[in-house]
């Protein structure tokens, strides 16, 4: 080995260190220059480059670039097919794009990955009632209630959908749940649950008593 090929692979050894903290971190600020320079290093590190292209999408996700965002997350997705949370990202931006049914596959691969977590079941219920599958939306919700019965937005979303399917008491059940969970950062949810428990109260029928003979 020559000696100037000693201080090259010292310094190569020094970027990619420095490249592999910065990879799985460049997604949590909004700088996609960083995220976009690891990719452009990406020959030295093979599929690691996934994080870079997961974290680049996600700033445009944030930032309502969709397009960028699916690109960013089919990139990430193959060089690493395995994890849950690029399908979950990749379904995230689909349904604000507007494409469910790619969407709620996404999300079903999210679940087969990992079936442990509660979120992909939530957001696919979403997808699911806003196409207007009400029957696999509330399955979905289930689950995710069951793996996390103290999210609220869970709760409001199976009791939404029992609502447009037609099952009042089921959908106050869920919206008074809603508002018995302790109460956390997701004010809007609650006020949400509240003023459709309102609306149900509003809409029932006022009894009158029968005249006495």
């Amino acid at each position: 080995m020559t000696k100037t090929a000693v201080p090259l692979l010292i310094v190569l050894g020094a970027l990619v260190g420095l490249s592999t903290h910065t990879v799985v971190n460049c997604g949590d600020e909004d700088e996609p220059d960083v995220c976009s320079a690891v990719i452009g290093f990406s020959p030295l590190r093979g599929s690691l480059i996934a994080f870079a292209y997961e974290g680049r999408g996600r700033i445009a996700l944030r930032h309502g670039d969709l397009r960028r965002a699916i690109a960013d997350f089919d990139e990430a997705i193959h060089l690493n097919p395995n994890r849950a949370s690029l399908y979950r990202d990749r379904a995230l931006a689909r349904q604000q794009n507007g494409d469910l049914a790619l969407a709620i596959e996404d999300y079903d691969e999210a679940i087969a990955h990992d079936p442990r977590l509660a979120a992909p079941y939530h957001q696919r219920g979403l997808a699911l009632a806003a196409s207007g599958d009400l029957d696999r939306a509330i399955l979905s919700y289930n689950t995710a209630v069951r793996l996390d019965p103290s999210d609220p937005q869970a709760r409001l979303g199976r009791g939404l959908a029992f609502l447009a399917r037609g099952q009042a008491d089921d959908a106050r059940a869920d919206f008074e749940a809603a508002l018995a969970l302790p109460v956390g950062k997701d004010a809007g949810t609650r006020e949400a649950a509240r003023a459709k428990l309102a609306e149900l109260t509003s809409a029932e029928p006022t009894r009158v008593a029968a005249p006495r003979r």
